[in-house]
């Protein structure tokens, strides 16, 4: 095992929060370390925004950006600062006592006295032919309607969303905004999403359903996704339809394994934190970006939250040092009122120095 340095603060992820965070706290003068991980999930640094072609809806980039770029920039950005990047993925955190300990997967080990987790989650993907990385996965197909659906080659496409659930009726009511067409394709024969979702979804003129179906196959002009093999789970036949765009919508995973149920996490295991705050259930521990936020799953939110953390770290190791300060104090005083009373209780002063040492264990 390496020597264990100790740090004040702790980064783990690598996307909008997590160096958000890293920007505000090296501003602060605390000099983080951030753990970026090595395809940590399966993503590389940057997480989920790596996967996306174009951002066109981060403030500041008015002509967009592309996703590993912009990425890059957020590195750049932190350590301009002073941020030092580990590229090691963390394995775990030590949450038992005070300070935390961290070990990462090439043995690079540290304590903190406080932790930011903005390790993401990942969107879930099927393993479809035609689907996959390398094939037209971001070239037709993509997890993230919102990020992705208002892209130039959506524009009046039919566009298909697998899923029966609140996000797959959602991200299919956004897309109709962009496509001529939005089908979606669940492969049972009944939603699972709310009542009311449902309805805003069947009462869409421009959305069509194929219930109990499945996609097989994406297939294109080796540029781009151009249609979809679909097969009915009822009658095994398949057939191929028209589909300029294929959106995944079966949820996201939050990437919290290493955690081993440390901090407490909701039944989708999302971290929770407290109202209007990113603290966790384990003071000294706080949680930004999509790991806690089920909910928007956007860039510029999570670099919302990866500010409050950084602000709240802050607080938090003040209000540590304020508390350590204080037991110092509370020690002087101690030792004083004990050499008053050895000396039949006449007040006894001593040079600064001479107090100090005392409260090392000098012997007067």
């Amino acid at each position: 095992m390496t020597d264990v340095q100790h740090e004040k603060v702790v980064i783990i992820g690598s996307g909008p929060a997590a160096h958000t965070a890293a920007i505000y706290l090296s501003r602060a003068e605390l000099s983080p370390l951030m753990y970026e991980g090595f395809l940590a999930a399966g993503v590389a640094a940057g997480g989920q925004l790596t996967t996306t072609t174009d951002v066109e809806n981060f403030p500041g980039f008015p002509d967009g950006v592309g996703g590993q770029e912009i990425c890059d920039l957020f590195r750049r950005q932190s350590e301009r600062f002073g941020t030092r990047i580990l590229t090691e993925t963390v394995t775990t955190v030590d949450m038992s006592s005070r300070p935390f300990q961290i070990s990462g997967e090439s043995g690079t080990n540290c304590t903190a006295d406080a932790v930011v987790l903005a390790t993401g989650a990942t969107a879930r993907r099927l393993d479809i032919k035609g689907c996959r990385d390398g094939e037209y996965w971001q070239r037709g197909v993509s997890a993230c309607a919102v990020c992705d659906g208002a892209a130039p080659i959506f524009k009046n496409k039919v566009l298909a969303v697998i899923g029966g659930g609140d996000s797959a009726m959602e991200e299919a009511q956004f897309l109709t905004k962009f496509a001529s067409k939005v089908i979606i394709v669940h492969r049972r024969d009944q939603l699972r999403a709310s009542k009311i979702m449902q309805r805003r979804a069947l009462n869409n003129p421009k959305i069509e359903f194929l219930y109990s179906h499945v996609v097989e196959e994406g297939k294109g002009n080796e540029k781009l996704l151009g249609s979809i093999v679909v097969k009915d789970l009822k009658t095994e036949e398949t057939r191929e339809i028209e589909c300029g765009g294929l959106f995944f919508a079966i949820g996201h995973e939050p990437n919290v394994k290493f955690l081993n149920g440390q901090v407490d996490l909701d039944g989708q295991n999302y971290i929770i934190t407290k109202p209007d705050s990113t603290e966790t259930s384990v003071p000294g521990v706080f949680a930004a970006g999509d790991v806690q936020d089920k909910k928007w799953r956007q860039a510029v939110t999570a670099a919302g939250t990866g500010c409050m953390a950084a602000l709240e770290v802050e607080g938090y190791l003040e209000e540590l040092s304020d508390g350590v300060e204080e037991v110092r104090e509370a020690q002087v005083e101690g030792e004083v009122d004990s050499a008053e009373s050895a000396n039949g209780g006449n007040t006894i002063v001593f040079p600064i120095g001479e107090a100090e040492g005392m409260t090392t264990g000098n012997k007067l």
